[in-house]
């Protein structure tokens, strides 16, 4: 275990903010980990787990010790009559693990294929995309308590998903349950991720640009790969390569709304986007609300809403340089949609991404 200084977090932070952290740790196995909550003085030291990057706006340097994670690791762990129980390591890159699923003959994360991060994180977020979401493919998930040392499992019942929400972003007493009744944010850090993928698969459809994927195509029963391929033209025509300009992917969650406020909207909007939830309740599409705004294309500095998707934040600067925007033009970007967001809509955006 090695603990680095000053280290740049530009290429750790798909914004690709410049800061740095104080101090960096590489967990690479569980050992280091152990190790590391062995050491006293390293203990005692509040920790950020910083995994891909892709979730997080860094608005200064960080002091707190970060924990990169680096677990690598993909098995098949276990062949039931109905499932495929798959393991990743918590440091593995997640679309290139959903890559490896489909060539492995493993369906159902499809879907999810193309999303930035890593598997660790994917729990913590309970990503999502064209009508699945992590929680329906979870199956358990390993983790040592930052406090106790101690390892520990969680099935998805524990790990309290929501939308793009789960136990690991909560603090004490946040939300009820045994790990639960505590929370998780800044106390764990998640080791492997187990996903159970069914063996009677079927493709997960009903979104207007798959439905148009299938016309183009005249394809109305795609396979696995057909999805994934479909799912990774969609993504990249729409979403910018964080690689090529810097993203946290989508800045704000989609808001749900009961029937009587989304009729009220509908009224004043009636273009406005919207799909009927099974709970009842309609989820509104944020980046339709943005755009009808006029935030399409706008900056503030050098943080800007992206030209082709408003509801995705870029960084305007060069990916390897420190002439792009800094995590606080990032965040009076994003303040300024909420704000007029809520002036047109009276609604209250929520931020995505993590706010360090």
């Amino acid at each position: 275990m090695l603990v680095e200084n000053n280290v740049p977090l530009q290429a750790f932070n798909s914004l690709h903010i410049v800061a740095k952290a104080q101090r960096l740790v590489r967990i690479a196995q569980e050992s280091d980990l152990q190790a590391l909550l062995s050491d006293p003085k390293l203990a005692a030291l509040p920790k950020f787990v910083l995994g891909g990057g892709s979730n997080i706006v860094l608005t200064g340097d960080v002091r707190a010790l970060v924990l990169k994670v680096e677990i690598k690791a993909r098995r098949l762990v276990q062949e039931t009559a109905k499932a495929f129980v798959v393991e990743a390591g918590a440091g593995e890159n997640w679309h290139d693990f959903v890559s490896w699923t489909l060539a492995q003959g493993y369906p159902g994360l499809e879907n999810l294929a193309l999303i930035p991060g890593t598997v660790g994180a994917s729990p913590v977020q309970n990503i999502g995309a064209y009508g699945v979401e992590l929680q329906d493919r979870f199956a358990s998930l390993d983790a040592i308590d930052l406090q106790t040392g101690q390892l520990f499992s969680l099935d998805a019942a524990q790990c309290a998903f929501g939308y793009r929400d789960s136990v690991f972003k909560h603090g004490a007493g946040a939300v009820a349950g045994t790990h639960q009744r505590l929370g998780l944010k800044e106390r764990a850090v998640i080791l492997r991720v187990r996903l159970s993928l069914p063996k009677a698969w079927k493709p997960v459809l009903g979104y207007a640009d798959l439905d148009r994927k299938m016309a183009e195509h005249h394809c109305t029963n795609p396979t696995a790969q057909q999805v994934y391929d479909w799912v990774c033209e969609i993504r990249r025509a729409k979403l910018p390569d964080p690689q090529v300009i810097g993203n946290a992917g989508s800045f704000f969650k989609n808001p749900t709304v009961t029937p009587e406020q989304c009729d009220d909207i509908i009224a004043r909007d009636p273009k406005v986007v919207h799909y009927h939830l099974a709970d009842g309740t309609i989820k509104l599409a944020a980046g339709w609300m943005i755009d009808a705004c006029g935030w399409r294309g706008k900056s503030v500095g050098q943080a800007g809403v992206y030209e082709k998707q408003a509801l995705v934040l870029v960084n305007r600067g060069t990916v390897d340089g420190s002439d792009g925007a800094t995590g606080g033009e990032v965040m009076t970007l994003a303040r300024a949609i909420q704000t007029s967001v809520y002036e047109r809509f009276g609604i209250r955006l929520e931020i995505e991404p993590v706010v360090v």
